[in-house]
């Protein structure tokens, strides 16, 4: 087990405030205190004393050897922590390094680390002032040392307005004199740890409460207090019940159906299509093709699959729903004064934020950052909004870029909050093509955006010359630490003219001339890609709880004198890796996430978002939250928001907009359990991720569906448990998930961090929504979520180093039951499945305008490489324990079919690949797939042909897509199946019974090279071997056409109806490919050899084995081809 102490770093200048002993009481078993000096190179350590227990953080004391109060000692040191780079792992120690400057860049940023932040105004003092800690009303600015004295001997007298201090901490003594910050109420962190209650608590309804996840607390853990009512005013009195009768109650969303002029047509189109199909199904296999039955089987197999493949798309679609929020009524219930809160304080409960990059070479650090920003500028609560930064590949640019989007959100931030302007991504407010001056009233608007777009064009070429700046920087002081070890050298060996050469790895640099501990550029042991410690950064500090206006001074670029300057907390961390050691990829750097966010802030929810999605909507945290807070809010484990794209080419070749999906069938799954989890764009509930089973769990016994068909279900009474078993229940997808699991079994699922275990209970009553009226049940009572927060400390983020290290998940549940489950390169759809599978519910949120947007790769191959990974995914769901068939009875059987076609459609690409070439081989042989072209053939394929393109417009219609959108949807589906999803089904195969891994190519997000053309990477073509199916298609079913016109007209006798059948169902097939064969052909000459080379060695291979079946005969040419007989 790693060891949790933490090391402070004694380099250059000390940050001038800090406490003078701070002694915490967090004490794992292998607890070390070291000192550090900056003389040891690479972080080493040195004057280990093992004998010491507990976490020190030692510095000078302040004047007369006093201790500072233990208030202010809690402020400062959240400084300390805000300006210390804390790194640690598996057999290591846990180091706080005091970071001299973040990046080389210095600016006035009083919340971001490393920041100097402004001078103490005192004559003669150059200390840093207390930043956003300054004791007065007038904003003086005066250090820690100069307070004391002007508390202790200047009689609390402020030195700029000559007023007493007046903090709204501070209390008048009896006698009338100011009085130095008292103390908060004594309280150790063991009593931030929850109990379990001793007795069975009511709901509001009376009723015993639903899971009994009442619990005490004397403290506050994460965002708010959640301290319950005094005994005996508890939620459910019967004078509590009879105000909030009275009280009106509106919700916060409500479902808009979907007319029955649309969906009554569509589901009788269904139904009609299914007993058409199973007729034509019918009469195929009774009339077989005599001639040649070796092509009516194949088509017979694959009409069959395709039916039961389209029965598994369509039936979820019974039910779609539409839906919309009140973003007046939620601002209202959580952010309008009321009795029980006067301040009118936000009641909203936290979000944690979840960025994750894993490459700055594939995805650009200024997107990220920018995706930071975007963030950061997003309308929610300011102190209740954290956002976590994941780099996977520890990376020193991505770091100092998150630094550079910090420093800059200074600046960007507030001017969204002053303007209001939209989108808060830098890049794209700058890029529209709109006027950016519509609707904008206030004078100085010009003014200031022309300032920000100078700033933001400065920032946006630091961040570009990182690379150069850090490789320059690193070859600088390697050559000095060289120049020191030949001069250590010369003085060890003296006069000896032969000295060996000496060889010193190439360190990677940080600003403030220290080595990096996560990556270097050039790897070595211990600083390479899978073999780094674990580090944690707080670039932006947790907010205070009261708004804080910015100050007109001179030589500030914008006026904020009216506008809150206040940024949430931005962390930066890049979990431990070490050789051995399986880090499952997202999946693992998503649960290191869930760790260390919750014992840093504890949000009750979680927004997760891919490094290229941004904030398009400023409004879609609060969007998302109206639907947890909402009657029967806690019964939903996460809301999906779709995915909107830019960069798209106007046509969307190839479907990357994937708005069939998005606008169709997730909005039909809305109506039944719930969409899928995609992967980016959702608001999770944190017990969700945890494992826990929903309130009100039911089981459903899939013999009907529930949206179209109701039944009544019997109620199972369950044995109410003494008060001694009281515990959270977790879910269990191999039974019914009764079984209770009391708290100290935590351990052994969540693992050994006491801080992780106790964060749990509370973040489940932070996310219950407002008890303000008896419809809501199991709710929190109004004002709990009102307290600040507690002050970061340096046992605090060690306790995070430790649970993000790479031994942490061993022997627990971490990848199983808990947080992002393992086993899937595609782990948001497994994660997603095994709530539902737990009986949790789901809802779609689409907003007006797109809650979030990214990119999405036009390129055809880098589409097909990402079409590969998503099928491979589904493969490996399939043949894994989570497949659909073995679902528990607590998810419905439409939402069942769902996710078995999830896990089915690739296995689709085998029966289209034959398919394909049939209208090849019939044009061939003469033959077709049916004896003869009669009247039944015709209608049946005309009716089922004519009801599928019906069912398409009223698709269309209840949707929203349009035409071209679902016709692009179709072509994609046909390149799809015919490349990379017979690849993944490979794939998954090899894996299943070879035990061949499977690796994937991390889909690039960089933009092309070509700066005039914003859609370059659409006619670059680079070769991938998915290419290979496709192109043969194509090339078989051209020389099939050629080679059957041919005979059909020098035939003696023409088959015109075989030939007629043939050719057209081969120029639906070419149809569908024509999107690939023209992404094949680039753009002004541009189609590489390889393509030609490949397209005329298969039509001489086909040539060749024509004339091989079928040599010509020697009449003269009478006659060209024949009539092939299969063997």
């Amino acid at each position: 087990m790693a060891s949790n102490s933490v090391l402070t770093d004694r380099q250059g200048s000390r940050p001038p405030i800090l406490p003078s002993t701070i002694t915490l009481d967090r004490r794992p078993s292998s607890s070390r205190f070291v000192r550090d000096s900056r003389e040891d190179d690479d972080y080493g350590s040195s004057d280990i004393d093992k004998e010491s227990i507990d976490y020190l953080v030692q510095s000078p004391p302040i004047p007369d050897d006093q201790p500072l109060d233990p208030a202010i000692s809690a402020k400062v040191e959240e400084h300390y922590v805000s300006n210390a780079l804390f790194t640690g792992g598996r057999n290591s120690v846990t180091r706080a390094h005091l970071m001299d400057k973040v990046i080389e860049s210095e600016a006035d940023r009083p919340q971001m680390a490393g920041a100097k932040g402004p001078s103490c105004a005192m004559p003669g003092c150059d200390s840093k002032a207390l930043g956003d800690l300054l004791p007065c009303a007038c904003d003086f600015k005066i250090c820690s040392e100069c307070f004391t004295d002007a508390v202790k001997i200047g009689g609390g007298i402020c030195p700029g307005c000559k007023e007493p201090y007046k903090p709204t901490d501070l209390e008048e003594a009896a006698n009338g004199q100011p009085l130095p910050l008292p103390a908060p109420p004594a309280m150790s962190k063991g009593d931030r740890r929850l109990s379990i209650m001793k007795s069975l608590t009511r709901s509001q309804t009376g009723d015993w409460d639903h899971n009994r996840w009442l619990f005490e607390t004397k403290g506050t853990y994460g965002y708010g207090n959640a301290i319950w009512p005094e005994e005996g005013t508890g939620e459910g009195g019967n004078g509590q019940q009879t105000v909030l009768s009275n009280k009106p109650w509106r919700p916060l969303t409500r479902k808009l159906k979907i007319p029955a002029a649309i969906l009554s047509p569509y589901r009788l189109l269904i139904i009609i299509r299914m007993a058409f199909l199973a007729l034509f199904l019918t009469w195929r296999i009774n009339h077989k093709n005599e001639d040649a039955i070796w092509l009516w089987a194949m088509s017979v197999v694959c009409e069959i699959w395709f039916a039961f493949s389209w029965l598994l798309d369509q039936l979820p679609k019974l039910c779609p729903v539409r839906r919309a929020t009140d973003l007046a009524v939620l601002k209202e219930k959580f952010e309008t004064p009321t009795a029980k809160n006067p301040t009118g304080i936000s009641d909203l409960p936290g979000i944690d934020v979840f960025v994750s990059t894993a490459d700055p070479e594939k995805e650009p650090p200024l997107v990220t950052a920018n995706t930071i920003l975007s963030i950061l500028a997003a309308d929610y609560p300011v102190e209740k909004l954290a956002c976590y930064v994941s780099d996977d590949g520890g990376a020193l640019l991505t770091f100092e870029a998150m630094a550079e989007a910090a420093s800059f959100a200074n600046l960007w931030v507030p001017f969204c909050r002053k303007h209001g302007v939209e989108p808060r991504n830098p890049e794209s407010y700058f890029s529209l093509k709109k006027d950016p001056y519509k609707n904008k009233v206030r004078p100085d608007f010009v003014k200031d955006r022309r300032r920000v777009k100078r700033e933001y064009d400065e920032y946006k070429v630091r961040i570009n010359g990182l690379p150069d700046s850090i490789r320059q920087r690193s070859d600088a002081f390697h050559a000095r630490e060289e120049i020191r070890a030949m001069k250590q050298q010369r003085e060890l060996r003296g006069d000896d003219p032969v000295l060996e050469p000496i060889k010193i790895p190439k360190a990677t640099w940080m600003a403030d001339h220290t080595h990096w501990p996560g990556t270097w550029v050039n790897p070595s042991p211990e600083h390479a890609r899978g073999d780094h410690a674990g580090i944690i950064q707080v670039m932006l500090k947790p907010p205070g709880q009261e708004p804080l206006m910015g100050k007109e001074e001179e030589g500030k670029p914008l006026d904020f004198t009216e506008t809150d300057i206040r940024l949430p907390m931005l962390v930066y961390l890049s979990r431990e890796k070490r050789p051995g050691y399986d880090h499952n990829k997202k999946a693992g750097a998503m649960n290191a996430l869930v760790r260390a966010s919750a014992i840093m802030s504890n949000g009750p929810f979680i927004l997760n978002l891919d490094c290229d999605h941004y904030v398009y909507n400023s409004q879609a945290f609060r969007e998302g939250m109206c639907f947890m807070m909402d009657r029967g809010g806690d019964r939903l484990c996460y809301v999906q928001f779709p995915q909107r794209f830019e960069g798209i080419d106007p046509s969307d070749r190839y479907a990357n907009n994937n708005t069939v999906f998005f606008d169709v069938n997730m909005r039909a799954l809305d109506g039944l359990q719930g969409p899928f989890y995609v992967g980016t764009g959702c608001l999770f509930r944190r017990i969700a991720i945890y494992g826990f089973s929903p309130p009100r769990a039911k089981i459903r016994h899939g013999d009907c569906c529930s949206c179209c068909f109701p039944q009544k279900r019997r109620r199972r009474r369950r044995p109410v448990l003494a008060s001694d078993a009281q515990a959270l229940r977790m879910g269990d997808d191999d039974d019914n998930g009764d079984d209770d699991i009391s708290m100290s079994t935590f351990t052994t699922k969540f693992g050994n961090s006491s801080f992780l275990v106790d964060s749990i209970p509370v973040a489940e009553l932070q996310g219950r929504p407002l008890a303000d009226h008896p419809v809501v049940k199991y709710g929190r009572e109004p004002g709990i979520l009102t307290a600040p927060r507690q002050l970061l400390d340096a046992p605090t983020v060690a306790e995070a180093i430790s649970v993000i290290s790479c031994w942490y998940e061993d022997k627990t549940e971490w990848g199983q039951r808990v947080g992002w489950i393992y086993g899937s390169v595609t782990e948001d759809v497994l994660t997603g499945y095994r709530m539902h599978n737990r009986g949790w519910k789901s809802v779609y949120c689409v907003t007006k305008p797109d809650a979030f947007r990214g990119t999405a790769p036009i390129n055809l191959t880098d589409r097909l490489h990402q079409v590969l990974r998503w099928a491979t995914g589904s493969v490996e769901i399939f043949f894994s324990r989570n497949n659909a068939f073995l679902a528990s009875p607590k998810i419905k059987i439409l939402q069942r079919i769902a996710y078995l076609n999830v896990g089915i459609y690739p296995f689709t690409s085998i029966f289209l690949i034959v398919y394909c070439f049939l209208p090849a081989l019939s044009l061939f042989t003469g033959q077709f797939i049916v004896q003869t072209l009669n009247v039944t053939f015709l209608t049946y394929l005309l009716i089922i042909t004519s009801t599928l393109c019906m069912l398409a417009i009223l698709e269309i219609k209840w949707s929203g897509i349009n035409l071209e959108e679902w016709w692009r949807n179709e072509q994609f589906w046909m390149i799809g199946g015919t490349s990379a999803h017979f690849a993944a089904v490979l794939q998954g195969l090899l894996k299943v019974v070879a035990g061949i891994e499977i690796s994937f190519t991390l889909t690039s997000k960089s933009a092309g090279d070509e700066e005039e053309d914003e859609f370059a990477d659409l006619y670059l073509v680079k070769w991938t071997s998915l290419m290979i199916l496709p192109i043969t298609i194509m090339m078989v079913n051209l020389v099939a056409i050629a080679v059957g016109v041919s005979r059909t007209m020098y035939s003696t006798i023409p088959q015109w109806s075989k030939l007629l059948g043939g050719v057209f169902f081969s120029f639906w097939v070419l149809a569908h490919l024509y999107p690939f064969a023209k992404g094949l052909m680039g753009r002004r000459g541009r189609t590489p050899t390889i393509v030609f080379l490949w397209s005329g060695l298969l039509a001489i291979v086909i040539s060749l084995l024509w004339i091989a079946v079928d040599p010509p005969s020697g009449d003269g040419g009478s006659q060209i081809g024949g009539s092939f007989t299969f063997p």
